[in-house]
């Protein structure tokens, strides 16, 4: 026993006298502003990685001592850092689509076909001019979907008649498309055999398809361009959509819409080193119901069986309660058919989430979710409400009863009657600082493309700020809705502020948008601060948002992304 006690002594000296170098890191960022999300120490001067991971945090004295020859050096220059912004709800196929397409709604300026009709057509040939082998025309704009001021492909024809044109609405329940898009998905006067497809064909008083599909008929399109492009074209979309949110820090995305054949595709990105952003991808499609066919299990299935690991993830499921069309959105299922839909998939392990954009449809979500915590019994759902802006103020209890998570998106708000669709209804939307004196998780995102780009900077500032923003030109709603808040579509903000008492400081927002999302998407075990034995994943920011006035946060760009200890956007000009 002496023998052993001196050789553990005998050990223990040789650690303490071990020197520094052996404990050197890859990679070490000194002279830094961090902001590390956590509780305990929120600021820090530099920190260390090691491989993929963070192995030290804390002082650039402390930090120093792990440089070793090769360890390589960042200098910060004291530019603010902080953990990669964690996305909680995007659609990277749509937003791949139109990257590659031609967007008329940016932060600039919005051309509808309602206003501008002329000039929608001088673009698109235009466009079109300049990819004369383009075999479909991709493009995104706001239009009406509210019968009868929606646009007709006549418009698109005049444009373009030798090829599909394809035209994502804003919202992205709604297309527009022109007459070769219509033959391409096989849209005539007859009807669809699908009722729910055929009911949101938009079709004139004698049954003629008028080029605008609403909510569910957008997968017969949907499925005829997932035939029409190469798997190398899908896998170029998804990569440069990767690429696209690299630039604005985000490390990590949760897909709102998606299938086992876009997951298989993450797959084959992450396996050659071109997947930039790590991603978890639910089932699902636009306003589409779902049905337990033994096809759809199996693709539960097998997604969740091949892919979990920190990059491409699966295991979750989306619904759509409610659309996002016309003058009020409409429901898309029976309130049995969904709860008991919810209770089964619940059952055999899948996350839910489920968009909501209507007061009683929130309600039917928090009621089954309820349901489902009392009779499948307990476990760690983490269950979420996509767009809980119009949750009811009674409800909110509920949520923090049994841990339900609240996905928002802070660029949505804020018109002069908050999100609300009717005028006439003035309750009170977005309530983000009432979630989260509740004590719900509060998982920020954008809802990429609806939001454009999809830049967390300009989303955290509209969740300190909560500006009110209105047209450029002036008079009337502005085209888009409560999608064109937050400078989308060419909209402005005035000087006038939405319910203040509802406003984020800035470290409750970026905390939303990190430490926050990652735990929606059960990662915030690797993901969402910057502590050691975590992901060496974070922003480099060109201006302290913490310090900035508020209303100068989303002037703020991104110099540096990094992604498991590797850099995957730079622009050192910033």
């Amino acid at each position: 026993m002496n023998m052993r006690r001196s050789l553990v002594s005998l050990c223990a000296a040789v650690v303490v006298l071990l020197p520094p170098a052996l404990f050197a890191s890859d990679k070490i960022l000194i002279h830094g502003h961090i902001y590390t999300g956590n509780a305990k120490a929120p600021w820090a001067q530099a920190l260390a990685i090691t491989g993929t991971r963070i192995d030290a945090v804390g002082t650039d004295q402390e930090i120093l001592a792990r440089r070793a020859a090769k360890t390589e050096v960042i200098d910060l220059q004291g530019k603010t850092v902080v953990p990669g912004f964690s996305d909680s709800h995007t659609h990277m196929w749509f937003a791949g689509l139109e990257l590659h397409g031609l967007n008329l709604s940016t932060p600039d300026a919005t051309f509808t076909p309602e206003d501008e009709p002329d000039e929608v057509v001088k673009r698109l040939k235009a466009y079109a001019a300049e990819r004369p082998n383009g075999k479909v025309l991709i493009a995104r704009a706001d239009f009406s979907t509210t019968p009868p001021s929606t646009p007709t492909h006549e418009l698109l024809d005049r444009a373009v008649s030798d090829r599909p044109v394809v035209v994502h609405n804003t919202a992205e329940h709604a297309l527009w498309v022109n007459s070769k898009a219509l033959a391409l998905a096989g849209i005539t006067d007859q009807p669809l055999a699908d009722p729910a497809e055929e009911k949101n064909i938009i079709r004139d008083a004698s049954g003629h398809p008028s080029g605008v599909l609403l909510e569910a008929a957008m997968a017969v399109m949907e499925r005829a361009l997932t035939k029409f492009f190469t798997r190398d074209e899908k896998l170029r979309f998804l990569r440069d959509a990767s690429l696209e949110l690299s630039r604005y820090g985000v490390t990590s995305v949760a897909n709102a819409t998606g299938n086992l054949e876009e997951i298989e595709l993450y797959g084959v990105l992450r396996d050659r080193g071109e997947l930039t952003v790590r991603t978890k991808t639910s089932f699902g499609a636009v306003a589409v119901n779902h049905h337990l066919t033994p096809e759809f299990l199996s693709d539960l299935e097998k997604a969740r069986t091949l892919y979990h690991d920190d990059w491409v993830s699966a295991n979750l499921v989306k619904f759509f309660v409610d659309g996002g069309t016309g003058l009020v959105p409409p429901l898309t299922y029976q309130p049995d058919e969904y709860k008991n839909l919810v209770l089964e998939l619940d059952k055999r392990g899948f996350q839910i989430m489920t968009h909501t954009y209507r007061p009683d449809s929130a309600r039917l979500v928090v009621d089954t979710y309820e349901a489902v915590e009392k009779k499948n019994g307990p476990r760690d759902r983490r269950l979420r409400l996509e767009h809980a802006d119009f949750l009811p103020a009674e409800d909110i209890p509920r949520l923090a009863k049994y841990a339900m998570i609240a996905s928002m998106q802070p660029t949505f708000c804020c018109d002069k009657n908050g999100s609300n669709y009717d005028p006439r209804d003035h309750t009170t939307t977005d309530r983000w600082q009432s979630l989260g004196k509740s004590g719900i998780t509060l998982a920020f995102g954008s809802d990429w493309p609806c939001t454009w780009p999809p830049n967390p900077l300009v989303a955290i500032q509209e969740a300190v700020t909560r500006q009110i923003w209105g047209p450029a030109k002036g008079g009337g709603d502005f085209p888009g809705g409560v999608f064109d808040g937050a400078g989308q579509g060419g909209s402005v903000p005035t000087k006038d502020v939405y319910t203040p008492e509802e406003r984020l400081t800035v470290e409750q927002a970026v905390n939303a948008y990190t430490q926050a999302s990652a735990y929606a998407r059960f990662s915030e075990d690797r993901l969402g601060t910057l502590e050691t034995g975590k992901e060496a994943d974070l922003a480099v920011l060109s201006q302290d948002i913490f310090s900035v006035k508020p209303e100068e946060i989303g002037k703020t760009q991104v110099v540096t992304t990094m992604v498991a200890g590797k850099v995957v956007f730079t622009d050192e000009k910033k």
